[in-house]
């Protein structure tokens, strides 16, 4: 294939009117890369589907001819965003805002704790320890002294329990791919051990801190180790001091390579239990083995893939599972060992939703969701409710992690307007206190968050979150950005973001959707969004589009939408069904050719969501939104800036590259359609804090211009 770019006269300026949606008041003409189409046709289950842009599927790193195509194009995206005026000024406020302290929930283990901090502008968050709450905090781990550029981080880290190891594990690069690390907490060396191919794991420490269990998949070959199937997962047991090619072989299912698996060792170090997963619905087979007894084997304890057991915590011979199993909104339930998988109820099925709980000290702390915002409850190991966890308001609370005989545990409260206070609780006095708060340059008090319910196309009340500066006159014609993702369990709860806090200093409205696919409301919520629901949540978001319309909070030139991963699946799904009701799109590594999504790295999982085109009703629902086949040739479509990275490899970047093609190919307004390629980055943890902020400058500035709204005066001085 010859593959051709040209880029000649990469963007002019020109005065256009002002008349409609699609103009701007200083319109940019942009000549697109000339983006080569081959005839590539497959036929599903009759169907004849043209994939014209087949080509840039090939992983970037290895072929010529994409990595090309990449450049040309962020040759003009970046000249684009270069010539609009704010947004030097939104990149200098956004580092401004970004520069203070942060702290992440602190885990306790060998009488020391740990936790994540970031003095500010660090790349990477660093790691302390402290013998005390009370004493001075010592730099442990410092990924920043990893790599020049800041794409080397620190994805996770377990302390053993003993207090005597630090193992963690390394990503690269943006990638999912893991190498795990020892540190020796009491030479301060960093052991030999070198654990290699890990994704999707944990690492369990045994009891006595001699090794760890963890989950890895075959070495795979680098042409093909961003955008091969990950099959065959197995749990292995590694000895501390010892080469990875030693450890031993804990369990796997050779005859059902889609499985996977994760391990947990239970606080009292008897019970490896063992998770046993086959895609990202939320149903799992659960096995354990009795670690004091020298010569058990695993044992099956729930099979069938039906419902969701999470491991909670065990107590003697009883393990404690919070399940959805004859409860749709959760219930905490005990299952003895001994007794042939006898089961008891402990917390039955609520009103609210009950996302999390943790045994600790004695004590079950109940994380209930009421209409996406936090409830947090108290509970005797009997199911006795003992109180309440007291939390400011509409908000999230999260963590509540420890040991079922310390009393002692951490949390953190978060919101839209409140930047994140991490407590401290004894779960048997109630008494909490700050343990470290994250302190900001802005007042929280001149902000207001609310909640409205809105009716969706077939009548389905849908919460949404409403966020904005106390001055900010909603007069209808307010710039504001809707944000989504509607899928695979996930629950969209008020959390603090310094991108957020950007874009409503900016004067814009920022408003959260919590759609159906979600588990906002537990799993007949998640389930009316899936496979052939999927389009309830288009409905859903375009509803909430509509909503801040007619409620005069906006209108169709000032409303642009926001969404990552499956959320950008959404983006790219909803405006191709109502392009007029947008102004503006920002598709963030999003799912985009839904007939081929399964054919690559971890899109098989994805099958339990979204169905797979190899079936022929699931077929027919993907083909009828999928983001890259629904693109009308000369439709207007809104403004749209898609963003993917060169290392993503959940969503592979061939998604957002294909459908970046199509639709420049396609629009028939003159709003632009670009897509801004991140290098040495991946789907979207362990970017570095400069990336972020480069990133989020040239959204936020993308949105300004296409917007037609001005910075407040005086910004960012």
């Amino acid at each position: 294939m010859n593959w051709q770019a040209t880029v000649s006269a990469l963007f002019t300026l020109t005065l256009v009117a002002c008349g409609d949606k699609d103009s701007t008041q200083e319109a940019i003409e942009i000549q697109y890369p000339n983006t080569t189409t081959v005839e590539h046709t497959d036929t599903y289950h009759g169907t004849v589907v043209a994939d014209p842009y087949r080509w840039l599927e090939d992983d970037v790193r290895e072929s010529d001819d994409v990595s090309r195509w990449v450049s040309s194009q962020n040759e003009v995206t970046f000249a684009y965003l270069n010539s609009i005026d704010e947004r030097e000024p939104i990149s200098k406020r956004l580092t401004e805002l970004w520069n203070y302290e942060r702290f992440e929930l602190p885990v306790k283990r060998g009488g020391r704790y740990f936790y994540s901090y970031n003095d500010g502008l660090q790349n990477q968050d660093v790691v302390y320890v402290q013998n005390t709450l009370d004493d001075d905090p010592q730099l442990l781990v410092d990924p920043n002294s990893w790599s020049d550029d800041g794409t080397v981080a620190l994805a996770a880290y377990y302390p053993s329990p003993t207090g005597n190891y630090f193992a963690y594990l390394v990503q690269d690069g943006g990638s999912d791919w893991r190498t795990a690390r020892i540190l020796n907490l009491k030479t301060g060396e960093i052991l030999p051990d070198k654990l290699e191919w890990l994704k999707f794991t944990l690492l369990a420490w045994a009891a006595d801190g001699s090794g760890f269990y963890y989950s890895r998949y075959p070495a795979t070959d680098d042409d093909e180790k961003f955008q091969s199937l990950n099959k065959n997962q197995a749990v292995y047991f590694h000895v501390v001091g010892t080469p990875q090619d030693a450890d031993k072989l804990i369990y796997t299912h050779p005859e059902n390579p889609e499985w996977g698996y994760f391990g947990q060792v239970t606080d009292d170090g008897r019970f490896l239990v063992i998770t046993i997963w086959k895609g990202t619905d939320s149903r799992y087979q659960i096995v354990y083995q009795d670690l004091h007894d020298e010569g058990a084997e695993p044992v099956m304890l729930v099979s069938g893939f039906d419902f969701d057991y999470t491991l909670v915590g065990s107590t003697g011979n009883e393990l404690f599972f919070r399940t959805n199993n004859s409860a749709p909104r959760g219930r905490l339930v005990a299952i003895d060992v001994t007794k042939d998988g006898a089961l008891r109820e402990v917390i039955g099925q609520a009103e609210d939703v009950l996302a999390e709980a943790s045994l600790i000290g004695g004590r079950i702390i109940g994380e209930y969701m009421q209409d996406a915002w936090s409830l947090v409850k108290v509970y005797g190991t009997d199911g006795e409710q003992l109180g309440t966890v007291d939390l400011p308001g509409i908000g999230t609370a999260t963590g509540f992690d420890g040991t079922a005989d310390n009393p002692e545990t951490f949390f953190t409260y978060e919101s839209y307007d409140t930047p994140p206070t991490i407590s401290r609780l004894d779960v048997v006095s109630g008494n909490t206190s700050e343990f470290k708060r994250a302190r900001m340059d802005f007042d929280s008090d001149e902000y207001t968050v609310k909640q409205v319910f809105y009716h969706s196309k077939d009548g389905t009340k849908v919460p949404m979150f409403i966020s904005h500066r106390k001055d900010v006159v909603v007069d209808g014609n307010r710039p504001t950005l809707l944000y989504g993702y509607g899928g695979f369990d996930i629950s969209l709860t008020p959390k603090f973001a310094t991108t957020r806090l950007a874009w409503m200093e900016m004067g814009g409205i920022y408003a959260v959707a919590n759609l159906r696919g979600g588990g906002e409301y537990g799993e007949e919520w998640h389930k009316a969004g899936t496979k052939l629901n999927k389009q309830n949540v288009f409905d859903d978001f375009i509803a909430a589009g509509e909503y801040l319309v007619k409620n005069n909070y906006t209108n169709e030139s000032k409303l642009a939408i926001f969404g990552g991963s499956n959320g950008g699946l959404l983006v790219g799904a909803v405006v191709n069904q109502r392009p007029e009701l947008f102004a503006a799109a920002i598709p963030a590594v999003g799912v985009m050719d839904m007939l081929r999504f399964q054919e690559f790295t971890a899109g098989r999982f994805w099958v339990d969501d979204y169905g797979s085109s190899a079936e022929p009703d699931e077929f027919k629902a993907l083909y009828a939104y999928s983001p890259y086949h629904n693109i009308k040739q000369g439709e207007n479509y809104p403004a749209v800036l898609v963003t993917t990275a060169d290392t993503d490899d959940r969503v592979v970047p061939g998604h957002s590259f294909k459908y970046a093609a199509a639709i420049q190919a396609a629009q028939g307004s003159n709003a632009p359609v670009l897509i801004r390629i991140e290098t040495r980055a991946g789907h979207g943890a362990g970017v570095p804090t400069e990336k972020v902020i480069a990133e989020y400058a040239d959204r936020w500035a993308f949105l300004l211009r296409n917007l037609q709204f001005q910075l407040p005066e005086g910004y960012s001085e």
